[in-house]
């Protein structure tokens, strides 16, 4: 993390006017504060958990801060505050270790923030453990996963910027797996298992990496995720996989390739709607939503959603194309009622 000098931080402090919040106001735990920040990084020494954070954004001038937490999560969208104001927001951040793929390097102890945007500028902040929380569990491939480095970026890494305090997103998904691997892997449902509690909600896209795998088996494999969920009351979720973007003569995305049909002949997206409504799991259908999405923009407008641009990668996102796609399964989750509305930010 860069880190900058302490002169910079005094000033800036002494700017905003910052007061101690005395311990007692907080149950007796004082909470952390700017203290443990250099201009546009903090870094708290935090047990892993889901910790609440209110940052008091804006300046003498105007500023337009985002705000990105561990292994590039987006947590708060660019805000902008004019000349003289300040402007709060508060969220819930997931700290664990590895702090980013299950199956990647563990990354810093504890929790790492960054403040970006055109023209950043922290004011304050607040760090205390989140005492009620409800947690998102993303179950995933490489398309949704928190991937280390740019320009690599999966939806799951963008969607916690749309919700407010209160909802943690703790984004299990990890790059090459299918559903055989994640079942088999004891880092990932082996793990992720034990820690959904009772109202959790579970979202489960895998497909991309299913390549040889057969419908029957398949099929039992996403049934196995569904019950392990339910088993442990949380709330599964089943969410047909992003397409990749690869246009037929006509301008359409109707091949196997696009629509995720593998070598078997195996219709993953179409499992996957079978499932749910056979076990009564709520669908989120991002293929179909994807789809539209792409075939809309055709062939060019498309390329911004995808790496094509940058590594003619018709498969992964970029960050818009993953901030985008984050934002379709907000509004899916808001649509459904497995989320309310007052918990999400729609901006």
């Amino acid at each position: 993390m860069r880190r900058f000098n302490m002169a910079a931080l005094a000033a800036l402090t002494l700017a905003a006017g910052l007061t101690a919040v005395p311990a007692s106001a907080h149950g007796g735990r004082a909470p952390l504060g700017i203290d443990h920040c250099a201009a546009t990084a903090c870094h708290f020494d935090v047990p892993p958990g889901s910790y609440d954070v209110k940052v008091v954004l804006g300046g003498d001038a105007v500023s337009s801060t985002s705000v990105t937490a561990e292994t590039r999560r987006a947590v708060l969208p660019e805000t902008t505050a004019p000349a003289g104001a300040r402007i709060a927001r508060s969220f819930t951040v997931d700290v664990r270790t590895p702090e980013g793929e299950p199956t990647g390097a563990d990354g810093v102890p504890g929790l790492d923030l960054a403040f970006g945007g055109s023209a950043p500028a922290l004011a304050d902040i607040r760090v205390t453990p989140a005492r009620h929380v409800r947690q998102i569990f993303l179950i995933g491939d490489s398309t949704v996963c928190d991937q280390p480095a740019e320009p690599y970026t999966g939806w799951g890494q963008q969607l916690p910027q749309y919700l407010r305090k209160g909802i943690s997103v703790a984004n299990y998904a990890d790059s090459g797996e299918s559903t055989v691997t994640y079942l088999g892997n004891p880092q990932l449902w082996a793990r992720v298992r034990p820690l959904i509690r009772p109202g959790d909600l579970v979202l489960v896209q895998l497909a991309h990496n299913d390549k040889t795998t057969d419908e029957t088996t398949y099929r039992a494999n996403l049934e196995t995720l569904v019950a392990g969920v339910r088993e442990k009351g949380g709330r599964p979720v089943l969410v047909t996989p992003i397409v990749r973007r690869w246009f037929n003569a006509d301008g359409t995305l109707n091949n196997a390739t696009a629509l995720l049909v593998n070598g078997l002949g195996v219709d993953h997206p179409a499992v996957i709607r079978s499932v749910a409504a056979a076990q009564g799991v709520p669908l989120i259908d991002l293929t179909a939503k994807t789809k539209a999405l792409v075939e809309s923009l055709g062939v060019e407008g498309s390329k911004a959603l995808y790496l094509y641009n940058e590594k003619r990668d018709n498969t992964h996102t970029s960050l818009h194309g993953a901030t985008v796609y984050a934002g379709l399964v907000r509004d899916e989750l808001v649509a459904r009622h497995l989320v309310p509305k007052g918990a999400v930010r729609m901006g």
